[in-house]
């Protein structure tokens, strides 16, 4: 029987490790990818790629190396991200180029992952559960009122949309597509108050159920799951 494979793509000591320990616990061979690791394999047991996200060949890459080293990942879990701060009081002033950069991060690189995936999805057998998730947050629905985010929520915003539409094209075929957002509990915005095992949870949770009815704007909170607060 084929082996479970997860990527995570952009892997911290946050998120990222949580995720990975969540689904290694659970016997899937893990591989995990950042601009700070090195090719090889952690002490945990993880296969390493190291990988710049801005850089456009980097998806490709590291797609291609882990299926030569282990095959093809059925669930791909999106974690990265970039943003530039702008100077005080001058939103708009921030370079275009650096723009263009949090958005390959943010935007043009997952979408290229998941594009992948779809491939590697296809080479898969029928009965396998086949997930992308991205990691996402509040700013793909809400204008905040901090400067610091306005790289981060273009990119939020514009792969909010593709996630929401390669989902509903792609879940007739089984491969679902989701959009993660913690909340806290009243749905508001976690800010910096992120829950690494919260995600950990809440991942692990959508590609065990595989669940019709949480939608690909998947918002959740801590020690809820999933929780549609549209309707708060």
């Amino acid at each position: 029987m084929t082996k479970s494979i997860v990527l995570i793509l952009g892997s911290g000591a946050n998120v990222g490790r949580s995720v990975a320990r969540k689904f290694a616990a659970d016997g899937y061979l893990v591989a995990i990818s950042a601009r700070s690791l090195e090719n090889g394999t952690s002490p945990e047991g993880y296969i390493t790629i190291k990988a710049d996200y801005s850089h456009r060949d980097a998806i490709p890459i590291v797609f291609d190396k882990l299926k030569a080293i282990a095959g093809v990942p059925n669930v791909v879990i999106y974690n990265a991200f970039s943003f530039t701060r702008p100077p005080p009081d001058e939103l708009l002033s921030i370079p275009v180029g650096s723009i263009e950069s949090d958005l390959w991060v943010n935007t043009f690189s997952p979408l290229l992952a998941a594009q992948y995936a779809v491939r590697g999805f296809k080479e898969l057998p029928v009965i396998a559960k086949k997930v992308f998730i991205y990691t996402g947050n509040i700013l793909n629905s809400t204008v905040l009122p901090v400067p610091a985010f306005f790289t981060l929520g273009i990119g939020k915003a514009a792969s909010a949309y593709w996630i929401g539409s390669s989902d509903l094209n792609y879940s007739k075929k089984g491969y679902r597509f989701y959009y993660a957002d913690e909340r806290t509990p009243e749905g508001g915005p976690v800010l910096g108050n992120i829950d690494a095992e919260a995600h950990a949870d809440f991942y692990k949770q959508l590609v065990d159920d595989h669940d019709s009815s949480i939608p690909w704007h998947a918002t959740f909170a801590k020690g809820r799951g999933y929780v549609n607060f549209s309707r708060i």
